[in-house]
């Protein structure tokens, strides 16, 4: 058995950072082009140069997504960057279009490549065929069932990479043409607008007015609506089927999500790599990932193909409770410097979550603002707020307002 690599998503530098401090031994992220996520707050030249340097100086990795399907008039500045991308010294390519790998191999040759989800590898005659174009991991189809990825690991000796949480797509593995057409931003460019999580009516042309029993309640259904994948209590299973990378979606969340599901599943693999015999998997760490307030779960295509179950019908996403309101910036002998993220006063109850996933529950008291002043409340988005504390809380750590 090996121990798998943990890679959280990196929609900017600061998330990064927090997943790094949360216990990815990667990072995933996109740069200004190429990449399928058009509008999370991805990374300039810059910010790459610093990113590369952070990772490599705490032995983690980073990998830029280079998965988009580019037209011909998107090929032209395409050798500069992946150039560019080879200079910074990034540890891999997510790599689509077989048009990009020719060019890569091209123009960053001493890059490693690693095959995107979106390339729908579902078989290992495919793994195989990747493999001899000079990909090192191949990050296979999230429609895969756990005996089915077995079988592409004994046949191919290329890394095997799958997805263990996150948003899960109607359409197979990304390939979709709906927002296209509804909103006219194209989702195989990293512009999907998510249409598969409106509400519809299910209406028959000849039939005007008449709706068929699809229909949830008098608002309609949400039928595309799929439910987030998790994988934390079957995470024995998904090691034993010899996967090298297990990987969470999610570079368009919060930080707060990246930081929480990152240290959840940390946990898990550490426990459970070094002790098989006597792991054990805590319900809390579901009630952790719960508090992030996504979707409701479901396994997937790993216990076979989902049915009913693997939808949501009313697309509600679960209650938190609690809401993120700070992340620590600072630490003194007499207390924590935090930026404030959402609204909290003095006498609120918070629980602050730290990078080790240990857990602190506090009363707001003798909050100062930036000036030394005494306030009663943090309203101002950013802010500084100095909180004081007898405990030692590191930096990264994050606030919580306990709803209940």
């Amino acid at each position: 058995m090996q121990k798998p690599e943990l890679l959280a998503p990196a929609g900017d530098l600061e998330k990064m950072k927090i997943a790094f401090a949360f216990g990815a031994d990667a990072c995933y992220c996109g740069g200004m082009r190429y990449g399928l996520r058009e509008r999370s707050g991805n990374f300039s030249a810059e910010e790459l140069t610093e990113a590369v340097r952070l990772a490599h100086r705490l032995n983690k990795r980073i990998y830029i997504t280079v998965n988009s399907m580019p037209h011909n008039e998107a090929l032209d500045d395409l050798p500069a960057y992946l150039q560019q991308l080879e200079s910074l010294g990034v540890d891999a390519l997510i790599i689509s279009d077989p048009g990009v790998l020719q060019i890569a191999k091209q123009f960053a040759p001493h890059t490693a490549y690693h095959l995107s989800t979106q390339a729908n590898t579902v078989n290992y005659r495919s793994a195989q065929f990747w493999q001899q174009q000079g990909f090192s991991r191949l990050i296979l189809a999230r429609e895969l069932s756990l005996q089915e990825i077995a079988v592409i690991r004994q046949n191919c000796s290329a890394e095997i990479e799958c997805f263990v949480h996150g948003a899960m797509c109607m359409s197979y593995s990304g390939r979709c043409l709906i927002s296209n057409f509804l909103t006219g931003r194209n989702a195989n460019t990293g512009d999907c607008t998510q249409p598969c999580r409106w509400r519809y009516h299910l209406l028959e042309a000849k039939r005007p007015g008449e709706y068929f029993p699809v229909n949830q309640d008098e608002n309609g259904t949400t039928i595309f609506y799929s439910r987030d994948l998790c994988m934390i209590e079957h995470l024995p299973e998904l090691i034993h089927s010899g996967v090298h990378g297990l990987k969470i979606e999610g570079r368009m969340k919060s930080l707060h999500y990246v930081a929480t599901v990152t240290g959840v599943y940390r946990r898990a693999i550490d426990l459970y790599c070094a002790d098989p015999e006597h792991y054990r998997y805590d319900p809390q760490w579901l009630q952790e990932i719960e508090k992030t307030g996504t979707r409701a779960f479901t396994t997937g295509f790993y216990f076979g193909k989902p049915g009913a179950e693997a939808q949501s019908y009313t697309g509600e996403p679960l209650q938190r409770a609690i809401d993120f309101v700070g992340i620590v910036r600072k630490r003194t002998e007499q207390g924590v410097w935090l930026e404030q993220r959402n609204h909290f006063s003095a006498g609120d109850r918070l629980e602050i979550l730290l990078p080790d996933m240990q857990r602190l529950e506090i009363i707001a008291k003798d909050l100062l603002n930036q000036q030394g002043q005494p306030i009663t409340t943090a309203p101002h988005a950013q802010m500084m707020v100095f909180l004081p504390m007898v405990q030692p809380v590191p930096v990264n750590s994050l606030l919580r307002l306990l709803k209940s």
